[in-house]
């Protein structure tokens, strides 16, 4: 199993700094959440705490996924960023996969696609997209980005997106892997569908367990069981190397950690704090580290 960072809530002129030391530290991956802006009055409750509440307030700092994870490959040279998740339902597909294809090459193809909906509608709304029919849009969103991102002229004529042929330079000269989030039938349809894995929000193992099952099930229904497929993984109740070697053999292929959260550090806290807590937790968890 391997660990992926996440960065989530940090001030952004600690990323670079992050990144290089978890790269010294033996992890495989940083994780990049996103948040397009924050909405005073929120139509729905977050739907990844008990209590609907969001865990950030207006001024919590968010980089754009594509932008921190091109940055931060720049001072790096073997490790991988994915978005968890992009939200890409308010997003416009052409311009994503011109974006994506830049990401890639800057990144040396270190870039992972992790995709959901989005909870809000004002995500939507605000940004010119239509909350209706949300799940059926981001389906064909991905088509899009796929097709597109594939290279050569293509063309597209949907139900909620229409081109005649055009072609976007460059495109990745190895393919971008895609993650799918969400706890959902639909979502965990889709990952199963056209995915390469499947990115969880906060979990406890039972349920991480649980709806690996259901994945492997889903998988066989499309023909996908044999094909590689990643499953990254926030669990709220392992916390130790048993827990992990416990996640490992369940089959979770990548354990997204927040080491000084686990020291009494805030999302906020000093780097030097943070960059102790990485080394910490690596020398104990990370093979060839201790």
């Amino acid at each position: 199993m391997k660990f992926t960072l996440g960065i989530a809530m940090s001030p952004l002129d600690q990323l670079t700094e992050l990144a290089k030391t978890a790269e010294e530290c033996g992890f495989a991956s940083i994780a990049l959440p996103d948040s397009l802006f924050y909405m005073e009055t929120a139509a729905e409750k977050y739907p990844y705490t008990p209590d609907g509440s969001r865990m950030w307030n207006a001024d919590t700092p968010w980089v754009d996924p594509l932008i921190g994870a091109t940055a931060m490959a720049a001072v790096t040279t073997t490790l991988r960023f994915y978005s968890n998740v992009l939200k890409l339902g308010s997003r416009n597909p052409l311009l994503l996969a011109r974006q994506l294809g830049s990401v890639a090459a800057m990144t040396g193809n270190r870039f992972g696609f992790g995709v959901g909906i989005g909870w809000a509608p004002e995500e939507f709304e605000w940004c010119g997209a239509p909350y209706a029919k949300r799940g059926a849009r981001v389906d064909e969103m991905i088509e899009v980005i796929k097709l597109v991102l594939g290279g050569g002229m293509v063309e597209f004529h949907g139900e909620f997106f229409d081109f005649d042929k055009l072609q976007i330079s460059p495109t990745p000269t190895q393919p971008v892997p895609f993650y799918v989030g969400g706890h959902t039938g639909p979502a965990l349809r889709r990952a199963a569908k056209v995915g390469d894995g499947w990115c969880s929000a906060m979990m406890t193992f039972d349920d991480l367990v649980s709806t690996k099952a259901e994945l492997d099930r889903l998988r066989a229904e499309y023909g996908r069981a044999d094909e590689p497929f990643e499953i990254q993984a926030v669990c709220i109740d392992r916390f130790d190397t048993a827990g992990y070697e416990e996640m490992d053999a369940a089959g979770i292929t990548d354990a997204i950690v927040v080491p000084w959260l686990f020291d009494g550090v805030a999302f906020d806290g000093p780097l030097e704090a943070k960059q102790d807590s990485l080394r910490k937790f690596a020398a104990v968890n990370i093979s060839g580290q201790a």
